[in-house]
């Protein structure tokens, strides 16, 4: 019994002794990964090397190699070391740089530490290209697409944004709008210019690509219409106005209204003055799109007597409609007062060559007379090409006075242009003597214009 009890006493001193003896701390491991810089998509190679703290290679070891994605870290693979406490594994570079960091994990054993280490792939940038494309002319109020591709110089498609630039009719470059090119590097958008225009694009630079501004893309603007051809030697206006408003509507779209405010208010001291034949009330304002000589469309506008608007009206949508050049329609005020006709300067009105109808003055060159315009009743037409015989002379050119176009001079009743006009309750009062001039006829047949008498024998114009 004794040498039980002995035994079991000597068992207790032993594991006693066991329990306060210190266990063996593990042994470090020395982990690394390496890899190297490039460019996107590509490979970027990782190397794992697993050794203990002698130098000795850890074989067989499983290693975790994660990458960090969206600041999160992700499995990538698992390795596992050779004979060398070597392994290795590889994965695309992401075109974002801060998705390029690795880890490596290493679990530890009975023996090894734990390790954890990273690495970064740091992204070389490609060559940026972006270009503009499409068709390089369009016709005036037609639509054409512009084309973006953006790509870098050894083809890969940039998915991404870019800002595309505009410069119309040679003025300063503005951003147009942005747009986002696709998987393929490419985008495009319809657009419907007025007038001639350039496109380029931008793109920034992003981690994995550069920036780049591509070259200019010209889109030639053409006219719907044809363009007048003028005789060889056929002068040019004195006065320049500039190009009105381009029509924005169908057909001639004649709209008739009362005198606004502000048209009114450039009339009263210019076309329209105290002691005038007809008042606000009496007159309407013509709206109506008109082709250009140039072959475009516009919008000019005319003022006339309220019984006279009609006439007006049709005859302009004839115009248009027979596609008859006008070269301006600027209403009268706009060519300011002149103290030689007591009313708005049709001298300089017929110098641009511009249609206009209403305007309180006198006959040109005949001072105390007052024209048939004051009624606003009377139309001039294309007042360059068509010469009015004045007691002192052709006004505002001789040149045209011997000849005539198809289009816009007309100097015999069988011009489809003075056909036109007669249809429309027009009545070409003076012929050649002065044909730009067309009176609308009343409702018993007649002309209300000053006698000859008056005009000292000369045109009333």
């Amino acid at each position: 019994m004794l040498l039980r009890l002995g035994t079991v006493v000597a068992l207790l001193l032993a594991l006693l002794a066991l329990a306060v003896t210190p266990a063996r701390a593990a042994d470090p491991a020395a982990l690394s990964l390496t890899t190297t810089g490039g460019y996107a998509d590509e490979a970027a190679p990782l190397a794992v090397a697993l050794l203990a703290a002698d130098g000795t290679p850890l074989v067989g070891a499983s290693v975790v190699v994660e990458r960090r994605v969206g600041g999160a870290w992700t499995a990538l693979a698992t390795v596992v070391t050779d004979e060398a406490g070597a392994a290795t594994t590889s994965t695309p570079r992401s075109r974002t740089a801060a998705d390029n960091v690795f880890r490596a994990s290493y679990a530890g054993d009975g023996t090894h530490d734990p390790a954890a280490v990273t690495a970064t792939s740091r992204l070389a940038r490609r060559t940026g290209v972006v270009t503009v494309g499409g068709p390089v002319k369009v016709v005036d109020e037609r639509t054409t697409t512009v084309k973006v591709v953006s790509r870098t110089s050894t083809g890969t498609p940039v998915s991404g944004w870019v800002r595309v630039e505009r410069s119309a009719s040679g003025q300063a470059w503005k951003t147009f709008r942005t747009v986002r090119t696709d998987d393929r590097g490419r985008a495009s958008f319809v657009v419907r210019p007025r007038t001639d225009t350039r496109w380029r694009a931008v793109t920034k630079a992003s981690d994995w690509v550069t920036g780049d501004r591509s070259p200019a893309h010209r889109v030639d603007n053409l006219p719907p219409g044809s363009p007048v051809r003028l005789p060889r030697g056929a002068p040019s206006p004195r006065v320049k106005v500039p190009a009105q408003p381009r029509a924005t509507t169908r057909g001639a779209h004649p709209v008739v209204t009362r005198i606004p405010n502000g048209v009114w208010a450039s009339m009263v001291g210019r076309s329209w003055h105290t002691g005038c034949p007809v008042g606000r009330e009496g007159l309407r304002l013509l709206r109506v799109n008109y082709w250009g000589y140039d072959g475009y469309r516009y919008r000019g506008e005319v003022v006339a007597a309220t019984s006279a608007i009609d006439n007006m009206a049709r005859a302009l949508t004839a115009m248009y409609d027979g596609r008859f050049p006008i070269r301006s329609m600027y209403r009268v005020d706009r060519f300011g007062w002149s103290g030689r006709l007591n009313g708005a300067d049709d001298y300089r009105s017929m110098a641009a060559g511009n249609t206009s109808a209403f305007n309180c003055r006198d006959v040109v060159n005949r001072p105390g007379v007052r024209s048939p315009h004051a009624s606003g009743r009377a139309l001039d037409v294309n007042t360059w090409e068509n010469p009015y015989r004045s007691a002192t002379g052709l006004v505002p050119n001789s040149w045209w006075q011997g000849h005539s176009h198809p289009r816009v001079a007309w100097r015999s009743r069988s011009h489809p242009v003075v056909r036109l006009f007669l249809r429309a309750g027009f009545r070409w009062t003076y012929a050649t003597g002065d044909s730009q001039h067309f009176d609308a006829v009343g409702s018993n047949g007649k002309v209300a214009v000053p006698s000859a008498r008056a005009c000292g024998g000369f045109v009333c114009h």
